[in-house]
């Protein structure tokens, strides 16, 4: 079974963040040029939050807030679920499952390494399913 640092090593551990002082308009900004869905956001080299295109949704169009004069931190996540490298991707889709997200830090000894992404982890699980079958149909095939 791989676990999170397998799967950091294989993906790339970047890192993509904001100050919570930013703007919900300049993470939007982040978020478009690196396609990706959410940006840790830290402070002073310490994970304060997340800020996901759900929040954006839901607390900022939906509230009817400015994008461009609220900051981040004001609206972001506070309570970040994450991930330790040595838990599989088994234990970390059972995690997003649970409690409902797309995207978890990971953490070693209070240092963040990296995002997994919802995606990231259903890839890995599907490459992984795809070489048990593979090998099961060679060894009812007798085709080793």
């Amino acid at each position: 079974m791989t676990t999170i640092a397998q799967l950091l090593n294989a993906k790339g551990d970047q890192i993509w963040s904001v100050e919570p002082k930013a703007t919900i308009f300049e993470a939007l900004e982040i978020m478009s040029e690196k396609e990706i869905g959410a940006l840790l956001v830290m402070e002073d080299g310490k994970l304060t939050g997340i800020f996901s295109e759900r929040d954006y949704a839901r607390k900022v169009i939906l509230k009817d807030k400015s994008s461009k004069e609220t900051p981040v931190g004001e609206l972001m996540t506070k309570k970040v679920f994450y991930i330790d490298s040595q838990k599989t991707i088994n234990d970390c889709m059972a995690m997003m499952t649970a409690k409902r997200i797309r995207h978890v830090p990971v953490i070693d000894d209070n240092q963040v390494m990296g995002i997994v992404t919802i995606g990231d982890v259903v890839k890995q699980i599907i490459s992984e399913q795809e070489v048990t079958i593979h090998h099961l149909e060679n060894y009812i095939t007798g085709s080793h």
